[in-house]
Order: structure tokens, then C-alpha cells, then sequence
């Protein structure tokens, strides 16, 4: 059985400095899991820059090596990676990269041009004749087992029932290979532009100042929360209303 483990660059929520995703980590953590189990093997592939530091850390968590489909970070790495793929029973990945605004698309599109059957949200994973048993996060704590006929690919969930194990040895043992691919821009790719994400405006909320009770009593009653409409008057007025308002309730420092 040949089983393959998608990664990508993940980016430190406080510095910005970029490292293995955590996604990804789970999705490989599970992989080498089944390598064990089964014996099958392994290969562990990236889309994009090969000299990027971040992708030793797989290396440190027991890849013995790391495919790297050399290509600009504006390429399209889904229909790279669905080439390389065929043939794999079994192709496990993050639900979704790091990067803050990214779509997750890739592991559907993936699956789509291997017409494979794709699982996301996947906490556990298990093989047993030619089908992967796969245990799915769900809302509110619930959990669902469902079965899929391999090939499949597994799209791995960042709560996923895997203990990463992080070793120094291993990083200075393992490869990182190079592999050139060929890319070019498709039409659903000249239809976006790419540029620094925006931070997202900030609603003012008046500060909670009734009692516990009160709260609790309010989820359960219809009751006035006061305020006022102002219907007549001039713009001058009613922006007057508004500006009072935010200032009784410490929203504005003028």
C-alpha cells in the first residue's frame, strides 16, 4: 500500500514567523500510525519553495523525507499534485493551510481531478480490507464513523486523536528532495488577484452592566432594552443622539 501525506508552510499566529501547520503535522502523525500498522509506504509532498526552512520541522516529526514540487508561490499546485498522486490507495492532509484567509479548497480539488472519494474533518483513521475507516469532528463534541472504499483521500482535522512527537535526530537525518513541475496559470487562477490581507473593522458593543440575574432573566422574557428612536429633527440632531450615546457608554474618548 502506498499511503501520501500532503504538507504545507503554517505561520506562527503571534510573530508571523513560518513553521510546520499543525494540520498538517496531525495528517502525518496519523500517516506514520498506519505505516507501522499496515507496513505500507510513505512519501511525504510539498507544493512550493524547496529552500523553505519550515519544511525541516516534518523532518523532526518523523518524515524521512520531503518531495518538494518546486513552483512560484502564485501557481496553482492542485493539478501538480493530483499528477504526482496517481496511484496512491491513500493521500492524508490538513483541512486547510495557515495563512489565515485560505480557502481549504485544496484537498476537494485534489480529489477532483483524481476522482477519488474525500473525508474531511477526520480525527482517526483506520484500514481494513481495501476500505479506510475514518472518524469524523462534528459540531457540539459529536463524533461519526463513516467507511470509504480506497483510493480516498482524508482530509485530517487539527483536533485529530494524533501526539506529535518532535526530535532533533530526525530532522538532521532526513532529505529534502527536489522535483521541478511544471505550472501555468489556469483560468479560475487569472480570474483572482492575490494581495496583504485587511484587518476586518471592529464593532462597537456597549459594555454589559446589568447583573447575572438580570441576564439570565432577559434569555428568557421579552423585555425593553431602552434606547431611543429619533425620527424628527435635523442630520445635525440625530448624529448629536449618536454621539451622546457612544459617549455614555465609553465607546469614544471625545
Amino acid at each position: 500500500m502506498k499511503i501520501a501525506v500532503l504538507v504545507s508552510v503554517g505561520r506562527h499566529p503571534v510573530s508571523g514567523v513560518a513553521r510546520y501547520s499543525r494540520n498538517d503535522a496531525a495528517a502525518l502523525t496519523l500517516a506514520l500510525s498506519l505505516v507501522r500498522t499496515h507496513g505500507a509506504t510513505l512519501d511525504v509532498l510539498h507544493a512550493g519553495d524547496p529552500s523553505n526552512a519550515a519544511l525541516n520541522e516534518y523532518l523532526a516529526l518523523g518524515a524521512r523525507s520531503v518531495e518538494v514540487l518546486e513552483m512560484p508561490p502564485d501557481a496553482d499546485p492542485a493539478p501538480q499534485l493530483a499528477r504526482r498522486l496517481r496511484g496512491y490507495e491513500l493521500v492524508l492532509t490538513g483541512t486547510r493551510a495557515e495563512g489565515g484567509f485560505d480557502s481549504g479548497m485544496l484537498p476537494y480539488r485534489v480529489a477532483h481531478a483524481l476522482a477519488v472519494p474525500l473525508v474531511g474533518a477526520a480525527v482517526d483513521v483506520a484500514l481494513r480490507d481495501g476500505r479506510a475507516q475514518v472518524r469524523q469532528f462534528m459540531p457540539k463534541g459529536l463524533r461519526r464513523r463513516v467507511e470509504v472504499r480506497l483510493p480516498a483521500l482524508v482530509a485530517v482535522h487539527s483536533l485529530a486523536n494524533a501526539a506529535t512527537s518532535y526530535a532533533y535526530a530526525r530532522m538532521r537525518e532526513g532529505t529534502i528532495e527536489r522535483a521541478v513541475a511544471r505550472h501555468g496559470t489556469t483560468p479560475e487562477q487569472s480570474a483572482w488577484t492575490i494581495g496583504p490581507a485587511t484587518a476586518k473593522p471592529v464593532r462597537l458593543a456597549a459594555a454589559e452592566k446589568r447583573s447575572g440575574h438580570a441576564r439570565m432573566l432577559s434569555a428568557t422574557t421579552t423585555e425593553s432594552r431602552g434606547g431611543s428612536v429619533v425620527i424628527e429633527g435635523s442630520s445635525v440632531e440625530k448624529a448629536q443622539v449618536i454621539l451622546a450615546y457612544l459617549r455614555e457608554h465609553q465607546l469614544v474618548d471625545y
